[in-house]
């Protein structure tokens, strides 16, 4: 299985809808990212409180794939790493295309499993405007590809920060797609 690393990683305290660059983050396990919005063993995404707060948090970590970014560009599109919301910004690995319950090992001992797939909102066109359509495209069969990332929760925590190898663990067959969480 491929294996990737870290180009760089992002938190925000508030909910922004971008996060910012640091040196590193710490992940908790079971929480997410210290110091980041989002962390917490129940959800923390605004809309998702409105309707149960008490639902568990699927959605701990933000991964994005830095080769998007890539593919924007030639659309005209400019955007820098955190920008989309995510805490961990990735190279050489395809992230959209792992199966549910992947784990990645991020330095010596980070462990995240991923969930599921990121849904863009509107907020994504603050960026710049028509970006909600370039990160959203439609397969053969007319089913919705979403691009903007995936989510994962804290298996075992610790600090990462640029550079830091991503080591893929696929899940025990058959293998689960991600879907949107």
């Amino acid at each position: 299985m491929e294996n990737g690393i870290v180009k760089s990683v992002s938190k925000s305290s508030t909910h922004t809808f971008n996060k910012y660059t640091c040196d590193s983050i710490n992940l908790l396990t079971g929480l997410g990212v210290e110091g980041d919005a989002h962390m917490g063993a129940t959800v923390k995404h605004r809309s998702r409180v409105r309707k149960d707060p008490g639902q568990p948090n699927l959605r701990q970590v933000h991964l994005i794939h830095s080769e998007l970014f890539e593919e924007l560009k030639l659309k005209g599109f400019q955007v820098e790493d955190g920008q989309m919301g995510e805490n961990i910004t990735t190279m050489g690995i395809e992230l959209l295309h792992l199966p549910k319950d992947t784990i990645l090992t991020i330095g010596t001992k980070v462990k995240v499993k991923l969930t599921g797939l990121r849904n863009p909102c509107n907020q994504i066109n603050s960026i710049q405007k028509g970006l909600m359509n370039a990160v959203l495209d439609k397969d053969e069969e007319g089913n919705i590809i979403r691009k903007s990332g995936v989510m994962g929760i804290v298996l075992e925590g610790g600090k990462i920060k640029k550079g830091d190898t991503i080591k893929v663990e696929l899940p025990k067959e058959p293998h689960i797609k991600l879907e949107r969480v």
